[in-house]
């Protein structure tokens, strides 16, 4: 039986898919998650269709370079996959790659040639691009045979307006490609396609990914218009660890007085600021709320409020806002953070049914609300999937 692998790997985490395709289309069989990459105690996690648990290991990876990690992490992946799927075929693996530049707006077959463009990224996506392209290679190294397909964060923003992906710096620098991208793009799109299957994807929608990454998009007839997110991935909502929008002045300022160079405002930027700078506990949100300390709350409203901010800000490029779709890790299970970015919406239409909001039903605005507010678990892995799919049938 013909099958594709999704491999979607983070800075610190591995997430893989094995899907079949069959007349009616792609069915997911096993979800393979690797966690803790850059810990000591990695966690291998397996689970079926259904996401019911079945096999669960923790790994030893201290005797392994962290710069390695992801690879082995892959081979196990794959190694499982041998040991107890013989029977199925692997005929492609499908990659998320988070920077796709001006060159890449469709998925591709990845190459050396790809594959040395795409390293161009790497400063522009520094958290995530760099493990992307190494489980590109690690494929490229372990399966050989096995096309890759390249799956890109930043291509369900390609056509956006002009006038949202422009700053106004000398436009040698913007044609030389310094302008809004855009990412989560994967998520994105698997939500639009949930959408249109309910019947409500042609509604003005604003989506809010929210998890360690976090960013919204607003989305008119299916297609993204404006998002939080801009350059880089470290634009706009503030995140588990990178710090959202951000004064450019300020970090002018820290490196002519507080004698920061380049690479100490980089991992301050990216690695120490968002929920964990302020806070000063964590970059993970169920900590903050078991945290109960006033720094820990300014965290958790910070994000509220600035997620509130931006649905202005996008509502008002749609010219009008008729539904808002919660997803991402927090996005989905946070009835808290839900709630507190609602009770800033009312001027906009919102009404929130608590009960809904506290159960993460998928419909959470209350009677008589103009706005409908929807929980929608995301998918990018079956995003990935549909993708390859489409590439290989052409």
């Amino acid at each position: 039986m013909d099958t594709l692998l999704t491999v979607n790997g983070g800075s610190s985490s591995l997430k893989c898919g094995l899907y079949t395709i069959k007349p009616d289309g792609l069915h997911r069989l096993y979800h393979l998650k690797l966690s803790n990459l850059l810990g000591d105690a990695v966690r291998f996690d397996v689970l079926d269709e259904r996401d019911t648990p079945l096999e669960h290991l923790d790994l030893d990876f201290a005797d392994i370079d962290p710069e390695q990690r992801h690879q082995a992490a892959l081979k196990r992946v794959l190694g499982w996959l041998e040991q107890n799927l013989s029977e199925f075929h692997l005929i492609a693996t499908g990659h998320r790659i988070v920077h796709g530049g001006n060159l890449y707006s469709a998925p591709i077959r990845v190459g050396d040639a790809e594959l040395k463009q795409l390293r161009r990224y790497i400063p522009l996506a520094p958290l995530h691009q760099p493990y992307n392209l190494r489980l590109v290679e690690a494929c490229a190294r372990l399966a050989p045979e096995i096309p890759l397909i390249g799956c890109f964060d930043t291509m369900f923003h390609s056509g956006q307006p002009h006038l949202e992906r422009l700053y106004a710096i000398p436009r040698e620098l913007t044609e030389a490609g310094v302008h809004k991208y855009g990412f989560h793009g994967l998520s994105y799109d698997y939500i639009q396609h949930r959408l249109e299957a309910r019947g409500w994807g042609r509604l003005n929608t604003v989506v809010c990914h929210l998890g360690a990454g976090a960013s919204m998009c607003a989305i008119k007839e299916g297609r993204s218009i404006a998002g939080s997110m801009g350059f880089t991935a470290v634009d706009g909502l503030p995140m588990g660890s990178r710090c959202g929008n951000i004064d450019p002045g300020v970090l002018l300022y820290l490196m002519r007085e507080h004698d920061m160079d380049l690479d100490r405002v980089e991992t301050l930027i990216y690695k120490q600021s968002g929920w964990l700078g302020v806070s000063g506990i964590s970059s993970d949100m169920i900590e903050l709320h078991r945290a109960h300390t006033p720094a820990a709350e300014e965290a958790i409203d910070l994000l509220c409020y600035r997620a509130a901010l931006e649905l202005g800000r996008l509502s008002a490029a749609l010219e009008g806002l008729e539904q808002l779709v919660f997803t991402g890790g927090v996005g989905e299970n946070d009835a808290d953070v839900r709630a507190r970015i609602l009770s800033r919406c009312g001027w906009l239409g919102v009404a929130v049914d608590p009960a809904a909001n506290a159960t993460h039903a998928e419909r959470i605005d209350a009677e008589g609300s103009r706005v409908q507010v929807c929980v929608i678990p995301t998918d990018e892995e079956a995003m990935i999937a549909q993708h390859v799919a489409a590439l290989l049938a052409r």
